[in-house]
């Protein structure tokens, strides 16, 4: 061997031993969604005790990229890319409610969209309910139940309202909500038999997500209710369920307990028991977009039905805060 081979010899097998080895592909697995699922049960935490917050939904969409872009940084089982679209999904649907209880529907519309195309990719039943749920609910909110009834009919007729009598209870709850905006009085009574009837039959020990569970018993039954007979003009009917909803609320549930105490005081207010009704709305201490616009909607009906002392008082208390 001459020198010049002897040289290019060396030179090749110093690039071999000095060449980095190829780097391994990342496999996405189980650990990392249940890193993003712990994290999406503190923004649903988080969302109940504040609701309609726009930091919840700017964090909610945040998390559903950090989702998405995760199947797209190495190799990943079915099951696992499933899971990540479930959770992307998940995340969306999370932001278009609190774009709706925050009173921005254009942007809720604009989640749904988003949220119903992952939801497809993941092929989870539970998370197409509850994308479609919310897609009813958002149109309860706009005052199109028309609308609203379609949604609210696709997340009921999903395969897991027949294998989940919880999810059956829901639909038909939030049914009931949506009918009282048509005055079907008897449509009411029928969907809030059903919703009970379901919740007795589901197993209290079937595994679910984390989002169901976490708000939706008994009380959220009784404040389905009192929206559905509010809505329909049965003030009485209304009372009694947010009377029996307040009794029932978990502590975490503080929006929620704001917003039934404000559709008690409406109720009230509706049957002519204007200072029950303002000691009622004086007791919520809850700043939160839906339960403000609430709360403005039953002083322009206060001031219809009762001027004077009581109305002046409400006002002045009003301006105070």
């Amino acid at each position: 061997m001459n020198r010049r081979q002897a040289l290019t010899t060396g030179v090749a097998l110093g690039a071999a031993v000095t060449a980095p080895a190829p780097a391994t592909p990342y496999r996405v697995g189980m650990g990392d969604v249940r890193a993003l699922q712990g994290r999406f049960a503190k923004l649903i935490a988080a969302d109940h005790k504040r609701g309609g917050d726009k930091r919840t939904e700017t964090a909610a969409l945040a998390l559903a990229d950090e989702a998405v872009a995760l199947r797209q940084r190495g190799s990943c089982s079915q099951r696992v890319r499933h899971a990540l679209y479930a959770t992307a999904a998940a995340c969306v649907s999370s932001a278009m409610w609190a774009a709706t209880d925050g009173r921005r529907f254009d942007a809720a519309l604009r989640h749904h969209e988003r949220a119903a195309s992952l939801a497809q990719e993941s092929g989870d039943q539970t998370i197409l309910f509850r994308v479609w749920s919310h897609k009813g609910s958002l149109y309860r909110h706009l005052g199109r139940p028309a609308d609203a009834l379609d949604a609210n009919d696709v997340a009921r007729r999903l395969s897991i309202t027949r294998r989940d009598p919880l999810f059956a209870s829901l639909g038909h709850a939030r049914h009931a909500a949506i009918l009282g905006l048509t005055r079907d009085k008897a449509g009411v009574d029928r969907a809030l038999d059903c919703a009970r009837d379901a919740m007795l039959r589901a197993d209290p020990g079937e595994r679910r997500p984390l989002w169901l569970p976490a708000f939706y018993d008994e009380a959220e039954v009784h404040s389905l209710a009192a929206t559905a007979y509010l809505a329909a003009g049965r003030g009485a009917e209304a009372e009694a369920h947010a009377h029996a909803s307040l009794t029932l609320f978990r502590p975490h549930l503080v929006r929620s307990r704001a917003i039934t105490t404000a559709r008690l005081a409406r109720a009230q207010l509706g049957q002519g028991e204007a200072e029950r009704a303002v000691v009622t709305a004086a007791s919520i201490d809850v700043e939160h977009p839906r339960v403000r616009s609430m709360l403005d909607s039953f002083t322009r009906d206060l001031r219809r039905i009762a001027p004077g002392p009581v109305c002046d008082s409400w006002e002045q208390q009003c301006r105070a805060a």
